[in-house]
């Protein structure tokens, strides 16, 4: 599929919403005219995206114009066989809806190609704000081909763009012929039978209207390569041209130039009408400036952002508080001395942070997103933000899941699994596992809220943001094989159905009873076995390398930081537990603070998470996960460290 068209019409636009992760560039033989290529998923279907350079006409055929023309009817080679192209199968032209008279004139030239053609009409929307009314159906008669209404922006009409298209190359049904008029067509009749020979149609290899209007004038390309090819033929074709001059009123070249306009004129009156600039269409309209706007379309993006940390940070802890924290405070009652005793502790305790981990954080972040999903809001969020995940190698399709993750890494990789494949849900699982979810950021702004300021708890999420983008380029290099485009389609608003929400959030959420649940249970009983037996002594000495000589801590943190991998939240209670205090100032420095804070950030999320990458992307890549976590986590707190012991000392 080749996207063709005047300059400023949206074709760039169109390509980029439609593009994939690994865009090949290039260019036009022996010219700077540079083109982009990809592939692009379709349904079931996967094609071949290429946004070719502004194309003015093929009426009077300039060295641009005509390297264009010789791409579309033969396609491209690139320079050493690579970058190149095939011949298109399907035409999309992106037509500019606010000045349609000049596309339709080219629409009619492109008719002529002998290809499935697609006509994009784009900015729609602006047409309307400024009167202009176009029937659409009446255009598609006219020219025999599919237009579909687009606002490419917005990312508007995308989906049913490319579909058409795809339909297009299915039928093989081609554009009605543009034909001139019925006087031109007469006076051309003795230069259409001297065309009308085989070694002429086998040598130019282009339809037979395109080369009787290039024919019609002196000094053109086809002009030239037909004195070099059949020189014998020259007189007759110069005789037919002034024969056709002489029953004209004007100089031939000018009389087809006239004739193109003319009825590109009369398609444009035919098929559009003025009337007053288009009313705002309400609510919708509004919301969609406010989602989908190219520039004003962040703060949409930003304001579903601020609704989801509302939602972890105040919903999400007063129902903590209200459900898993008085659980918590009663089974902490129970301190038993027996090994059954312990088990049982451990079992309770495992079923607690179940519950902390679902009814609090889980479920109402889950149904929240559900919902902002079947309104059509998040849509237009993945809209937005598909360019800038497209720099670490992602669609924006990934954003619900990256939502997610700030409340709980499990229901974001159950996302993750249920809406992509490949090599796209391997990445974006790893770097789920850097969102800070609830728990880390309780830690984060619990102890650094505290002890570092506003200012220290801030840079701490700076520098997760970083990472992210970071080991997202960095994992390019281990999963080379990009994914293809995705033409990500902008359903209408909806008011969401309770019933469905409910079974979308239970069909999301499932996993937690029959792959964490276990995991989280048996994971607690093991931890307790281990400290019930005295093993406190044995871990801390064992994690001294780690806790002591890279962090710079106590040793006495090595069991909380083990600990933290049942979940995070307890890593925050055996700190205060192991040092004695709750008041850590005195043990601890500001740089043993923020350190410690950055390693628990990047460190492995929790067993939850773990199991939930078993069953979603297997255990090689889950393996890899926990390394690369680990890695991370001590790589980047030894940095800071190091700078903020610099800082220290320059203080």
């Amino acid at each position: 599929m080749a996207l063709v068209g005047l300059a400023q019409t949206g074709k760039s636009t169109i390509f980029q919403a439609a593009s994939s992760t690994a865009v090949e560039s290039g260019f036009l033989a022996d010219s700077r005219l540079g083109f982009d290529a990809c592939l692009v998923n379709i349904g079931l279907e996967q094609a071949a995206l290429v946004d070719l350079p502004a194309l003015r006409t093929l009426h009077d055929l300039q060295d641009a114009d005509r390297l264009l023309l010789m791409a579309l009817l033969g396609g491209e080679t690139g320079h050493g066989g690579k970058g190149g192209f095939k011949a298109p199968d399907v035409l999309i032209q992106v037509v500019d809806a606010t000045a349609l008279e000049p596309n339709l004139a080219l629409s009619q030239e492109l008719c002529q190609l002998g290809k499935p053609l697609v006509i994009a009409l784009n900015r729609l929307d602006e047409a309307r704000e400024r009167g202009i009314y176009i029937n659409v159906e009446a255009l598609s008669a006219a020219l025999g081909v599919p237009v579909v209404p687009t606002v490419a922006h917005m990312g508007k009409g995308m989906a049913t763009l490319f579909e058409t298209a795809l339909n297009a190359f299915r039928s093989k049904t081609c554009p009605i012929p543009q034909l001139p008029g019925p006087h031109l067509r007469k006076a051309l009749a003795g230069l259409n039978d001297i065309l009308d020979t085989p070694a002429v149609e086998a040598a130019f290899h282009v339809p037979r209207s395109l080369l009787l209007t290039q024919l019609a004038k002196d000094h053109t390309f086809f002009t030239a390569e037909m004195a070099r090819l059949f020189p014998s033929l020259m007189p007759a074709v110069e005789e037919a041209r002034a024969e056709a001059a002489r029953h004209l009123p004007r100089p031939l070249a000018e009389e087809l130039f006239a004739d193109r306009h003319y009825r590109a004129a009369a398609l444009h009156e035919q098929v559009t009408r003025l009337g007053h600039a288009a009313e705002k269409a309400g609510w919708r309209r509004g919301l969609d400036r406010l989602f989908l706007h190219p520039r004003w379309g962040l703060i949409g993006t930003l304001a579903v952002f601020a609704l989801v940390l509302f939602m972890v940070f105040e919903v999400s802890t007063t129902l903590d508080s209200l459900t898993s924290a008085p659980l918590a405070a009663w089974v902490g009652q129970w301190e038993p001395d027996s090994t059954v005793g312990v088990i049982g502790r451990a079992v309770a305790d495992g079923l607690v942070g179940l519950i902390g981990i679902v009814v609090p954080y889980m479920l109402p972040l889950v149904l929240l997103l559900v919902s902002l999903e079947e309104s059509g809001i998040m849509h237009r969020v993945a809209f937005v933000v598909d360019r800038g995940f497209h720099r670490i190698g992602l669609h924006g399709g990934v954003a619900v899941p990256f939502l997610l993750g700030l409340g709980c890494n499990v229901p974001a990789l159950s996302a993750v699994a249920a809406s992509s494949s490949g090599r796209e849900r391997i990445v974006a699982s790893l770097l789920i596992t850097f969102v800070p979810c609830s728990a880390r950021s309780a830690i984060v702004l619990a102890i650094g809220g505290k002890y570092l300021g506003w200012e220290g708890v801030l840079g701490i999420f700076l520098l997760t943001m970083l990472i992210i983008a970071v080991a997202g380029k960095l994992l390019t290099h281990r999963y080379v094989q990009a994914s293809p485009g995705m033409i990500q389609a902008i359903p209408p608003y909806a008011m969401p159905q309770w019933r469905r929400l409910l079974a979308i959030t239970w069909e999301r959420t499932s996993d937690i009873l029959t792959t964490v649940m276990p995991l989280l249970v048996l994971g607690s009983v093991v931890l307790a076995l281990l400290s019930h037996f005295g093993a406190d002594a044995i871990i801390n000495t064992l994690l001294l390398p780690v806790t002591s000589w890279w962090l710079g801590l106590p040793v006495v943190l090595g069991v909380p930081i083990l600990f933290g991998v049942l979940r995070k939240e307890l890593s925050l209670l055996m700190v205060y537990q192991a040092l004695g205090t709750q008041d850590i100032a005195p043990l601890l420095d500001w740089v043993q603070i923020a350190t410690f804070l950055v390693f628990l950030t990047f460190y492995v999320p929790c067993v939850s998470t773990f199991a939930v990458m078993l069953k979603t992307i297997g255990r090689r890549d889950a393996l890899f996960s926990v390394g690369l976590s680990v890695g991370v986590a001590l790589g980047i707190a030894l940095l800071c460290r190091v700078l903020l012991q610099a800082m220290n000392a320059m203080l």
